[in-house]
């Protein structure tokens, strides 16, 4: 296919200098799914002048969005718990009544393949009709080896049903099941590691990650995993300091990790190792606004240490039921103080950086074409209207 799009407003995030690496009056040039060219529309090269062209009327053309954290396949659902929460219930009082992750583990161990993306179907594609082209889906409920292989070949399975890119992450490591409660130990080395050295063997898996917090598993457990990772040629990323800060940003900067997420308790030192190993924080405010958090990340210490900043809606059934990256944009900047421009970055270019990805989240002439067509006079309107879509289209490998 063959196109150029012309008299846009590119947010590119690719040019130097100018807010949103914006370009105005722009066309940008499509063959082959690959973008060739960007730039003026009064400079479009010759060899593009032939090519279908689509005029946008003055529109905004992002990047396609990245959604760099999710747990979008899983069975059942927690509405009644959330409901319990509301009148009052405890978390061992609905951990007694088989609420909690204990009920979304037995309802993901119950489903198959198929079961698993029907149900994922309606979430994958809230997020493509919002403009998202790449996602991340891990695994983490199933807590067995054959149930986290059964997620990860869900996710494999969306992504050939679905116009989208979907990268897996290994979340063998997230809580321990009840079969072996007081025994962390034995269940990393017999079930998180081979589990995962398997789906490795059978190429379900592009990344590991792990939830790293007192109530799950310790830095020094996180540490064994990501050696096994490592010896995989795996990149690595680390759920860290959400509730509490117990050194798992040290350990994964040590690691070079991809990604960091969650952050509230991390510190201006877990700042400056992020920095050093290029690990990118992942905020993800859907969980801090669901669960009434008040401990925010250190958003300064970011920016003052320059650690990229994505955002994503770490959807998943107990703490995070978000399904609206335009919403999770809109949170980052009412409750962690992002500026759009940040919100919009962390959902493109910082997006694809958290998933170790070089060839989307920016407009630029070699990268995929991933783009998405607004109808907005601002790119800060992304960020501030809440529950409106103002998406016109969404090219996704140039279709």
């Amino acid at each position: 296919m063959q196109e150029v799009i012309t008299n846009a407003r590119l947010a590119t995030f690719d040019h130097a200098g100018a807010p949103y690496g914006l370009v105005t009056e722009a066309a940008v040039a499509i063959e082959s799914g690959v973008i060739r060219w960007v730039g003026e529309s009064a400079a479009l090269p010759e060899q593009y002048q032939g090519h279908a062209r689509t005029d946008v009327g003055g529109r905004l053309v992002t990047p396609g969005l990245v959604d760099c954290h999710t747990h979008l396949v899983f069975g059942g659902n927690r509405a009644r718990e959330f409901e319990m929460r509301l009148e009052g219930a405890t978390y061992e009082e609905i951990a007694r009544a088989g609420g909690g992750i204990v009920s979304t583990v037995a309802a993901t161990r119950g489903a198959s393949v198929e079961e698993l993306v029907e149900h994922a179907l309606p979430r994958v594609n809230a997020l493509i009709n919002e403009g998202v082209t790449t996602l991340e889906i891990k695994s983490g409920y199933g807590l067995d080896v054959e149930t986290e292989h059964t997620m990860l070949r869900a996710a494999r399975k969306l992504a050939t049903l679905c116009p989208v890119r979907i990268l897996t992450s290994w979340l063998g490591a997230h809580v321990v099941p009840k079969e072996y409660e007081g025994r962390d130990d034995a269940y990393i080395d017999e079930v998180c590691i081979p589990g995962l050295r398997s789906a490795h063997e059978q190429g379900l898996v592009d990344a590991v990650d792990g939830f790293c917090e007192g109530i799950a598993f310790t830095a020094q457990q996180m540490d064994r995993v990501f050696a096994a990772a490592a010896a995989l040629s795996l990149p690595v990323k680390l759920h860290a300091e959400q509730l509490s800060n117990i050194g798992g940003v040290q350990m994964a900067a040590r690691y070079g990790a991809i990604s960091a997420d969650h952050l509230e308790y991390a510190t201006e030192d877990d700042a400056k190792a992020m920095a050093e190993s290029g690990t990118v924080a992942v905020l993800l405010p859907g969980a801090f606004y669901f669960l009434r958090e008040t401990q925010l990340p250190p958003i300064d210490a970011f920016r003052s240490h320059n650690v990229p900043m994505a955002l994503a809606t770490d959807f998943n059934p107990g703490s995070s039921p978000l399904s609206s990256l335009l919403l999770a944009m809109n949170m980052g900047c009412t409750l962690f103080r992002l500026t759009p421009e940040e919100a919009l970055a962390g959902t493109t270019r910082e997006g694809a950086r958290a998933l170790g990805l070089n060839d989307c989240g920016r407009i630029a002439a070699g990268l995929r074409a991933d783009l998405a067509i607004w109808d907005v006079q601002e790119p800060a309107e992304l960020s501030y209207r809440i529950g409106f879509n103002p998406l016109v289209r969404r090219i996704y490998a140039g279709a």
